[in-house]
């Protein structure tokens, strides 16, 4: 009996733990953010794997998060909305670049602000992106080029003719 006492303890002061857990993360991870925020929007021809709820950040401090990417009809472009703190006005000429958090995955947007004298207002965009990297693909390039212009033969052109069989006997 008095096992039984002991394991329902255990279970409850686990459960306990886990909630401290799940409230310290939320508030630490900053979901909802600072009431009274602004959205801005950026085009991006390639956004990888970013989604809702990434974080946006300038200098490395996140000043706001992703709220929403959707697919423009008319360009084919993604459009991130991103919500930013009340407190951070970027210039106009920001750049918005989605960068990787590691090698492993995870992304977020990155700003890089301007020298514009005047701010992105409220429902404005950022017009300078640059989209994510596909970093398969760029490996996959670097271990498989497909070689150059210059080396591939043209069509109609004689055989260079062969080095070994004409060069003097080394020995």
């Amino acid at each position: 009996m008095r096992e039984q006492w002991a394991e329902t303890l255990m279970g409850f002061l686990v459960l306990a733990l886990a909630a401290g857990f799940l409230v310290y993360s939320l508030t630490v991870g900053g979901v909802g953010g600072k009431p009274g925020g602004y959205d801005v929007t950026a085009k991006f021809g390639q956004v990888g794997s970013l989604a809702p709820g990434a974080a946006v950040s300038v200098a490395g401090v996140k000043v706001g998060a992703v709220s929403q990417i959707t697919l423009d009809p008319k360009t084919y472009l993604a459009v991130a909305k991103l919500t930013l703190d009340p407190d951070v006005k970027l210039p106009s000429d920001s750049t918005a670049k989605i960068t990787s958090d590691s090698l492993l995955g995870g992304v977020h947007v990155a700003i890089a602000p301007g020298g514009a004298a005047d701010d992105i207002k409220p429902g404005g965009e950022i017009d300078n992106t640059q989209g994510a990297v596909d970093l398969f693909g760029l490996i996959g390039s670097v271990m498989r080029p497909q070689g150059d212009a210059a080396a591939a033969p043209t069509a109609g052109a004689a055989p260079a003719a062969n080095p070994a069989a004409t060069a003097p006997d080394s020995y």
